[in-house]
């Protein structure tokens, strides 16, 4: 899709939007990126935001992880924060800032879990980008039950749940 990636992009630079920002979803995991005016260069101007909200059940309960060791992070160095934890976002769009909020359900198949916030975004007016000003720590139980796994295995994972048909 990169093409029409690049015509979106180069219509909102050519008629001046200060700051864009995509918010999409169910693709059964939440995503933050930057938008960038040239993928290939990890150094190009950020123009904008992508904010991607997981499904609140399809795909059952999905897994808690760290987004700063999360191998996506590494090979895509616009991306910000990754989880594949069911979920939903809730934005607030106010005069000077976008406040996102990433909230995760422990399991999908208890009637009353108590949605968390897993990580909070803010993208301030004319400052195009994230900032992260909130991250919930990986439990030490889920980090120590990651910590042998490979980038490989990880990454096979996450894209399995990504395609995975509900």
């Amino acid at each position: 899709y990169v093409a029409s990636r690049d015509r979106i992009t180069k219509g909102w630079l050519d008629a001046g939007v200060r700051n864009p920002v995509v918010l999409t979803g169910d693709v059964h995991a939440h995503w933050a990126s930057e938008i960038k005016t040239d993928f290939d260069d990890p150094d190009s101007a950020t123009i904008g935001a992508e904010l991607v909200c997981t499904s609140i059940t399809s795909g059952g309960d999905g897994t808690d992880s760290d987004p700063a060791t999360h191998p996506f992070l590494q090979i895509n160095p616009h991306l910000k924060f990754y989880n594949n934890q069911r979920g939903y976002v809730i934005s607030r769009i106010g005069m000077d800032e976008m406040r996102s909020d990433f909230k995760t359900l422990p399991t999908v198949k208890t009637a009353d879990a108590q949605a968390t916030t897993k990580a909070t975004y803010v993208i301030e007016d004319r400052v195009p980008g994230l900032n992260q000003t909130y991250l919930r720590p990986l439990p030490q139980t889920m980090a120590s039950r990651s910590a042998g796994r490979s980038d490989e295995d990880i990454i096979r994972e996450t894209i399995e749940n990504e395609t995975r048909r509900p």
